[in-house]
């Protein structure tokens, strides 16, 4: 028997105690709400409850192979979900509160639904340092699992109105706190003895990881399979082809620049990556809605947090 998707009137209601306790109470019915973390918007429900994060990937059209990240509120429910290495102890010290992930090797009894982990004996894990989102999950009492609050392989949400043009209908619920303050989403990183496997570059950066822990960090091998959110080859897209590193706009093209340049929108006038990253989904949601046929993006220097700006774009274009 097919049961038909529910559609529901969704609103969004401006993060404050009212909403925090409206949305937490959906989260404990099993439904997922569409919160603000530092990196992108989530779309959060309890990770305990399969129900509920099947609810997820219905909302989403994600495919059931692609595991999600769960978050906590503090390092000791982190405990209980995973187990710790001494280098992802490390790691947590200096980075959580913040923008990484870390896939660690998930506890027999962390009580997580299956689903989270798509058939994986790995967690994905994130303490993030949004209020809004560890508000939730301590309101909630619940781990929460969620991916960016947008159609699978879309352009992440930055703001909440990106959120609700993506999922109008398919949930109830959009906290509102203003755009997201690194727009890029979290770095995702697998914790060895003698290395770090970089698994999605983002915020937290190659030499920030290798500065904290004292180990080299090297990236996945290409064609290895899924063991992370973030790593199927188109991503991120928007609804129109995509060409990198141009230098002026063609005909019907919307051109996104970097620097100064003619362009229709720019990233950061100032060639700021930070400000670059933090206008990136931003910037493609504006061109996607543009008359344009085509978009266009300048060229971004391949250095610091340009890796992750760069693995988005690469992503959106293929």
């Amino acid at each position: 028997m097919t049961i038909p998707n529910p559609v529901f009137s969704t609103r969004i209601s401006r993060y404050g105690s009212e909403a925090l306790r409206e949305a937490a109470l959906l989260i404990r019915a099993g439904e997922p709400v569409a919160v603000p973390t530092e990196t992108v918007y989530g779309l959060a429900a309890d990770a305990t409850d399969s129900n509920a994060v099947a609810a997820i990937y219905t909302a989403k059209g994600r495919p059931s192979f692609n595991p999600l990240i769960v978050h906590v509120a503090d390092r000791e429910m982190a405990g209980r979900l995973a187990d710790f290495s001494p280098v992802a102890d490390k790691l947590a010290e200096r980075f959580w509160p913040g923008a990484l992930t870390m896939v660690l090797p998930v506890r027999p009894d962390s009580g997580l639904s299956p689903l989270v982990m798509a058939g994986l004996p790995t967690v994905a894990l994130r303490l993030p340092a949004h209020p809004a989102m560890r508000a939730l999950i301590r309101e909630s009492g619940r781990p929460l699992a969620a991916p960016s609050a947008n159609r699978s392989g879309a352009i992440s949400p930055t703001r909440a109105e990106h959120v609700l043009a993506s999922l109008n209908g398919k949930i109830r619920m959009i906290l509102d706190e203003g755009p997201t303050s690194e727009g890029l989403e979290s770095t995702i990183v697998a914790p060895e003895s003698d290395c770090i496997r970089l698994l999605r570059p983002g915020p937290i950066t190659a030499a920030m990881l290798e500065e904290a822990s004292r180990l080299l960090v090297v990236t996945g091998a290409e064609n290895a399979k899924i063991e992370a959110p973030g790593q199927l080859e188109s991503h991120y897209a928007p609804s129109k082809p995509v060409r990198l590193n141009a230098l002026k706009a063609e005909k019907d093209e919307y051109l996104i620049g970097f620097g100064l340049m003619p362009c229709h929108v720019n990233l950061s006038p100032d060639a700021d990556m930070r400000e670059a990253a933090a206008h990136l989904f931003a910037a493609l949601h504006i061109a996607d809605a543009s008359a344009a046929e085509r978009i266009a993006v300048a060229p971004i220097p391949n250095e610091g947090i340009g890796v992750a700006i760069n693995d988005r774009l690469r992503r959106a274009a293929a």
